[in-house]
């Protein structure tokens, strides 16, 4: 009898779990697990994928896995991409950044800010090593050999049509940038036209303690005749379906 091992009987969870050990972050494994899932069980799903909102790219990854064993869907990860000087501590002691792309400034953070304690634990050590998480990004896509998938994509959910090509359709989309009502409800506008009929569109952080992704999910996507199938599936993870017909 053959030792050798079939990949499909090795569990998908375990494959993500230790491809994602190393890459900082703070999307759980179930929760990847899902997104993984919704893009691999339906391989003939029409568009791609987009992320708003990608760090140092550990969704990315298990997006573009998923991309990659079905063989269609490219994924397109939007983010400022802080540098390490693009941050401030600001009065309170809080943390909030500032980008500069062409001569605009976008800033991140400071609806929301970052606490000094998950601050020095989670965020500044990536910048011990890397200038930018651009940099840390690009290194879990390459470890990974991801670079024909997976596209970073410098900027906000309103530059989708200047990083996407001409008739972009969209299968997923990943919304996982700033947490503030006002920015959810941005990046909602702005995935919803490229968002196929059946395509998810899926939130990190909903229904815990963001209560404005909580309260655009509720405002714009629950009592939507638009979607269907709209679903807590993990303890972060709130998906639903666009309509069919």
């Amino acid at each position: 009898m053959s030792t050798a091992v079939d990949k499909r009987t090795v569990p998908l969870i375990d494959r993500i779990e230790a491809v994602v050990a190393d890459i900082p972050g703070w999307s759980p494994v179930d929760q990847l697990y899902t997104l993984f899932c919704l893009v691999y069980l339906d391989p003939e799903a029409e568009g791609d994928i987009i992320e708003i909102g990608s760090w140092c790219g550990r969704s990315s990854v298990v997006l573009g896995m998923a991309a990659r064993m079905t063989g269609a869907a490219r994924v397109y990860c939007i983010d400022l991409f802080p540098e390490k000087d693009d941050w401030r501590e600001n009065d309170d002691g809080t943390y909030s950044f500032e980008v500069v792309l062409d001569g605009r400034r976008y800033a991140g953070h400071n609806v929301q800010t970052v606490w000094r304690e998950p601050f020095q634990r989670d965020i500044a050590p990536v910048y011990e090593r890397y200038n930018s998480v651009f940099d840390r990004f690009i290194k879990s896509v390459e470890d990974n050999d991801l670079q024909d998938i997976v596209r970073p994509c410098r900027g906000t959910s309103e530059m989708i049509r200047d990083f996407v090509p001409e008739g972009f359709r969209c299968r997923l989309a990943f919304i996982d940038g700033e947490h503030s009502y006002e920015a959810v409800c941005r990046d909602i506008t702005n995935v919803e036209p490229f968002l196929v009929e059946g395509g998810w569109l899926c939130f990190d952080d909903a229904f815990t303690t963001y209560s404005g992704v909580n309260r655009a999910i509720e405002d714009l996507v629950l009592d939507n005749p638009g979607y269907e199938l709209c679903r807590q599936m993990t303890r972060k993870l709130f998906v639903a379906r666009r309509r069919r017909g």
